[in-house]
């Protein structure tokens, strides 16, 4: 059985007279990927200052890796890392620089900074100002800087949140790579795209609240209320079926004379389950 990483119970926190979360639940466990969802607002942020002893709650628990998070001090950053909005590098020091200067805080040895430079593709860039890099280039430094002392936990605070399509797919790879290597990875977006296709469990939260909790395929499979087809002809025509026996057999008749060129089934995605759940669109 996985080990647990993260557990969340019973977690509450208010500022002044508002509750900004309200009784949450989750666990992280070893080589998976969870995935806090919602729109800004919905309380993604305060979970990671609470999981990372940036505040402490108002009620409930959380421990990562075994330590509750209201005593959690800075020798748990050898075993964690964090990317939040926030995250920033030394702008006129090198690339590897920047590292070299995190390496010596962290007790990393040097030569574990030219190979990670080579994965991340910043190896070439390595004698440049940090402040020259592009914004792709600069979230995968930092995102480079987060795992150079190989941390079991990774907090990441919507790390592709302005990035464009083809350095966000660059990340993504990057982090089921983590993951393959036993990495545990706490991730907070708005994108439910990226979270379908990375996140072994996801939260959707709205208001402080979770609303749905499970991986993506149960969640959608749950609000999947009217099944539906998509069927493209080879004749280049499409055609949206409701499941029925009638339905059923247009199908096998184009089966039968090779007419079908896809069929899809049609679910719900995160997004429009979030949409049904609260009324909300995600921003």
């Amino acid at each position: 059985m996985n080990e647990k990483y993260i557990s969340i119970r019973h977690l509450s926190k208010k500022f002044n007279k508002d509750f900004v979360l309200k009784d949450v639940n989750a666990e992280l466990k070893r080589g998976e990927i969870l995935g806090f969802l919602g729109p800004s607002g919905a309380g993604k942020t305060t979970t990671i200052k609470i999981l990372t002893g940036q505040l402490r709650p108002t009620s409930g628990d959380a421990e990562v890796l075994g330590i509750a998070s209201d005593r959690i001090d800075e020798r748990i950053y050898e075993q964690i890392g964090i990317v939040t909005d926030i995250s920033g590098v030394y702008e006129r020091m090198s690339v590897y620089e920047n590292l070299k200067y995190f390496a010596r805080l962290l007790n990393v040895s040097l030569t574990e900074i030219d190979p990670l430079l080579k994965r991340i593709g910043l190896y070439e860039h390595r004698k440049k100002p940090a402040g020259k890099l592009s914004k792709g280039q600069t979230q995968r430094l930092i995102l480079a800087r987060a795992i150079l002392h190989k941390p079991k936990v990774l907090f990441l605070d919507e790390p592709t949140s302005g990035l464009d399509p083809s350095t966000a797919l660059e990340v993504h790879r990057m982090l089921m790579e983590l993951k393959e290597d036993g990495m545990s990875i706490f991730l907070t977006t708005h994108n439910m795209e990226e979270a379908t296709k990375l996140c072994d469990h996801v939260a959707l939260l709205n208001e402080g609240v979770i609303v749905e909790y499970g991986t993506p395929q149960e969640i959608c499979l749950k609000y999947n209320k009217v099944k539906k087809y998509k069927v493209r002809l080879t004749d280049g025509s499409d055609h949206f079926l409701i499941h029925s026996p009638e339905s059923t057999q247009q199908i096998t008749l184009w089966m039968n004379s090779d007419k079908i060129e896809t069929l899809h089934t049609c679910e719900p995605t995160l997004e429009t389950v979030f949409l049904e759940v609260t009324g909300r669109e995600l921003q």
